[in-house]
Parts: structure tokens; sequence; C-alpha cells
């Protein structure tokens, strides 16, 4: 028998509703422009777009890889704090990579649409790498592979919202 437990994570509540989230996206007119976080955010005040991007996707494989990589550390890390703590890592910390995310794009005018949960499990994995020692060198070394190898072969991805992630992650280590 399953344990509800183990099924009624909140990260697996999380993955529901983002991909809740990616359906609706797909299924509204310009759905990545208008959740998805870009220069409308300044243009036609869209202010949700710092929470929206984090459950809005470029495609189902992006939203598979990303969920997978979620539910990985996300449990671990849900079973590691609790709810609640994950909850402000996850969501509090997604936010901040959203408004470092934006920074980033309107200090050097380099302006994209960012979908996708990956700053936010950047967050995750910066957490991951101040409080395990141990997994330290494993956290920067994937870090920096989900950075830039996919641009290596030509894949648009805003490589400062993982780095920016797991800087928010890695000091958010120190708070809570």
């Amino acid at each position: 028998m399953l344990q509800n437990k183990k099924v009624l994570t909140l990260t697996n509540i999380i993955i529901g509703l983002t991909i809740i989230a990616y359906i609706i996206q797909i299924n509204i007119p310009n759905g990545s422009l208008w959740l998805g976080l870009n220069i409308y955010f300044f243009n036609n005040e869209l202010y949700y777009q710092l929470l929206s991007s984090i459950f809005s996707h470029g495609g189902v494989e992006h939203l598979l890889m990303n969920m997978f990589v979620l539910w990985q550390f996300g449990n671990m890390i849900e079973d590691y704090l609790g709810k609640f703590k994950f909850f402000i890592i996850y969501i509090v910390g997604g936010i901040l990579t959203s408004i470092g995310t934006l920074a980033y794009m309107y200090y050097f005018n380099d302006w994209a649409n960012v979908v996708g949960a990956s700053g936010a499990i950047s967050v995750l994995i910066g957490f991951v790498a101040l409080r395990v020692p141990d997994m330290r060198k494993g956290m920067v070394i994937w870090i920096l592979f989900i950075s830039f190898a996919p641009l290596l072969i030509g894949l648009p991805i805003a490589w400062y919202s993982h780095l920016i992630g797991f800087a928010i992650g890695f000091i958010m280590g120190f708070i809570l």
C-alpha cells in the first residue's frame, strides 16, 4: 500500500501545479510570452511574471526534465527541512531568482523570454551545495553543466538564471 506521506509531498503538489500551469500556458494565445519573464514585465506591468515564469516551460521535454530534477531534489530537501522551509526556499528563492534574472536582462539589455523551473531548482541545488559539503563539488559541476552544455549544442538557455538561482540557494542555506 502506498503511503500518502510520500505521495502527497509539497514537492509532488508543486509538480502537479506546474503541469497544470503548462497545460494552461499552451492553451492561451501567446501563453509563453504572457507567463514567461520578459520585457513585458516592465512595458505592461506584468508583475505576476516573477512567479508565473517558474511554472511555465518551453516544451514538454523541458517540463519533464525540470520536473524530474525537482522531484529528486525537492523531495530530498522537503524531507530534510519540512514543508514550510522547503516552500520558502523554492518559491521565495524562485522569485528572487526571477528578480535577479530581470536585473541581468535589464542591465545587459539582453532580453529574452525566460520560462521554466530551472532557476528555482538551481536554488535547491545551491542550498544542497552549502548544506552538504561532500556534495558541493558535484553540485557546482552540475550547475555549470546544465548552464553551459546546452549552449554548446545551440539550445537557447538562460544560463544566468541558473547561476543566480544557485547563488541565492547557497545564501539561503546560511539563513534557513
